[in-house]
């Protein structure tokens, strides 16, 4: 078995990956980014559109040109890529974590590195966890999965489309669909607003005259070799309104319910995961329960653009390169999201330093206002025109807005949308 040693490994190569181990290689640390694919850049090789780069270069770029962008500043440095390698199980031995790992190219790898940072992305939720009733029949896909099929291998999965979901993924591929001959009939919400970015819904099912029918379910799905159509019902005040069911033919069905971290490793790993995330609790340096494995980007929380996935991974890089270096940090305060707030993301806050955070709310609101509390007293307020489940919120607070946290044991900082 063929052992390896750095200082830290990365395991992920998309943006997150490459960001976080850039910030390694600046400081002259040896790294590793361990990518299962061929190549690097992870998700972004199949999303062909635009609108990725707006804040991190200032211009619109597709998903492969903003990778493209990283891996060309990874190829400049001493960071290791292995693309074709799988990371099944990380340990901890002493002070440093061993990540067994296998290649097509180098055969069965043990890597040691005393940092570690998680950047291994997400998952689509699927139909077992919707559990949509009627039969298994053929044409049933997630919309990565087709994206997939569309962009890369160049398949069309079918031609008379539904999808279940307005995820801004299933919101993508009913542009492209229509792009490539097909029909998407409708995209079916269960909530009474949209699951994706605003933009998207513009772009692209109002440019295209798709009907997304908001406040219906999915019934059944009909069928037996191929997908035949999809049964949809209204929902009126909480209510599944049976009689006002319709069907929809189609032989196609895209699944756009939703993203989970991938965190099998971090479980397996002992890492203590946050229900309302389904990713890693992180402390102010976004390190994890376990000393010295850190976390960033889509595993961690679930975001909205990639752009603010760099910005996190950088700080994680950063975090675990001062960590390697002997810096512990000092005293932290435990975040709590308030009232229409799902989650505020890292869990702690330093006071001798600003903090970016990162939320989303529970509700649909015009003129709303996000209010920061430090032990029940206001330290900030700031006005919001509009916000929605389906975009992240991001904060940063300053050392004087905490400073009254340094003495204080025991402070709580609660973040609620009023």
């Amino acid at each position: 078995m063929k052992e390896m040693r750095f200082d830290a490994a990365v395991v992920g190569g998309g943006a997150a990956g490459m960001a976080a181990a850039l910030e390694f290689a600046a400081r002259g640390l040896t790294c590793a980014v361990i990518e299962r694919e061929e190549q690097l850049g992870g998700i972004l090789m199949q999303c062909i559109h635009n609108g990725f780069g707006l804040i991190e270069f200032n211009e619109e770029l597709s998903g492969p040109e903003f990778a493209e962008r990283f891996e060309e500043k990874v190829r400049k440095t001493a960071i290791t890529p292995l693309c074709s390698t799988t990371v099944i199980e990380m340990e901890v031995e002493g002070e440093e974590k061993v990540l067994s790992c296998v290649s097509s190219g180098l055969g069965v790898i043990r890597l040691r590195a005393k940092a570690v940072v998680l950047a291994m992305g997400c998952r689509e939720r699927n139909r077992g966890n919707i559990r949509i009733p009627g039969s298994r029949p053929a044409g049933v896909y997630t919309a990565g999965l087709a994206q997939r099929l569309v962009n890369i291998e160049g398949y069309v999965p079918g031609k008379d489309v539904v999808i279940i979901g307005s995820g801004d993924i299933g919101l993508i591929m009913a542009r492209r669909m229509s792009w490539v001959g097909c029909k998407v009939h409708a995209v079916v919400e269960i909530l009474p607003y949209p699951s994706g970015l605003t933009r998207n819904i513009v772009q692209c099912l109002n440019d295209f005259g798709i009907p997304l029918y908001l406040s219906h379910l999915t019934t059944n799905i009909y069928g037996k070799d191929r997908v035949e159509g999809v049964e949809i019902t209204p929902i009126e005040n909480g209510a599944l309104m049976l009689e006002k069911s319709f069907k929809i033919p189609c032989d196609t069905v895209l699944l756009s319910v939703g993203l989970v971290p991938e965190n099998e490793l971090s479980k397996n790993m002992g890492i203590e995961i946050n229900p309302m995330t389904n990713g890693p609790y992180v402390d102010a340096c976004l390190m994890t329960n376990i000393p010295g494995v850190f976390a960033c980007g889509n595993v961690l929380h679930v975001h909205d653009l990639v752009d603010f996935v760099v910005e996190e991974a950088r700080r994680a890089g950063a975090f675990a390169a001062e960590w390697l270096a002997g810096k512990r940090g000092g005293k932290e305060v435990r975040v709590k999201a308030g009232p229409n707030v799902r989650y505020v993301s890292p869990s702690k806050v330093a006071p001798a330093r600003d903090n970016k955070l990162y939320l989303r709310t529970l509700v649909v609101k015009n003129d709303a206002v996000l209010e920061v509390k430090l032990n029940n007293k206001i330290v900030r307020q700031v006005k919001k025109s509009h916000v929605q489940p389906s975009e992240m919120i991001t904060l940063t607070l300053g050392q004087a807005e905490l400073e009254a946290a340094a003495s204080a044991p025991d402070s709580v900082l609660e973040i609620s949308i009023q």
